[in-house]
């Protein structure tokens, strides 16, 4: 490889990380966002439809340098492979997470606020500890950065808990029977959209593992890396 021909990919490369943490700090506005719509802010719901556009406009940019590096930048090895494979995957977690950020705003505004009112506190610190681990999960990718990724990944287990506290105060009013216990489908989803969110950004942290390292991550909790066998 030429230097002149290194000196474009190296640009490439720059310019895909540079796109990754547009779609990080998108990613991570919009989940808290979400948790401001989960406790009755309706402009933080419709702030979040306005928003697909720009989410497929980051979507399809970082896919299409990918893809531009991987058919003319022949022959990529190493570090270069790793980081244009792991981009290529980050995207469609980040593009998954807006998505239910989305949703999860969706079910919320069908709730009345007196229902999840009841669940502020936990809406409030799923929505911060997910959004903080995605931008950690990207930051960790994009910095080759093995020891905040697995930061990343124990983290997890802080949502996990409020997830448990969430079902917990369900089955309490349940057992009380209370009529907010109606609308237990509705919250528990949103509940569950924040915990998912967490899951992907595990999954993305095992990416920057794997950019460094090479190994795919099969921690229990965390989806293995998809190969191409």
């Amino acid at each position: 490889m030429t230097i002149q021909t290194r000196s474009k990919l190296t640009s490439q490369l720059k310019d895909i990380e540079d796109l990754l943490v547009r779609f990080r700090d998108k990613c991570s506005a919009d989940i808290r966002a979400t948790g401001l719509a989960a406790t009755g802010d309706k402009g933080a719901q419709e702030g979040l439809v306005r928003g697909r556009k720009a989410e497929d406009r980051l979507r399809n940019s970082i896919e299409s340098s990918c893809l531009d590096v991987l058919l003319l930048q022949q022959p990529l090895i190493g570090d270069d492979m790793r980081f244009v494979t792991g981009s290529f995957r980050i995207v469609s977690d980040l593009s998954h997470i807006d998505g239910m950020t989305r949703d999860a705003s969706f079910l919320a505004a069908e709730v009345p606020e007196k229902a999840t009112s009841k669940f502020t506190d936990e809406f409030t610190e799923m929505a911060e500890a997910t959004a903080k681990m995605v931008e950690k999960a990207v930051n960790a990718f994009c910095n080759s950065d093995v020891n905040a990724a697995q930061e990343v990944i124990q983290q997890d287990a802080e949502v996990n808990i409020i997830y448990g506290d969430v079902t917990d105060k369900l089955v309490q009013q349940i057992r009380e029977g209370k009529s907010s216990a109606r609308y237990l489908p509705e919250v528990l989803m949103v509940a569950k959209y924040f915990e998912r969110i967490g899951d992907l950004a595990k999954r993305i942290a095992s990416w920057a593992i794997f950019r460094v390292t090479g190994e795919h991550v099969t921690e229990k909790g965390v989806d293995p890396i998809p190969t191409d066998d």
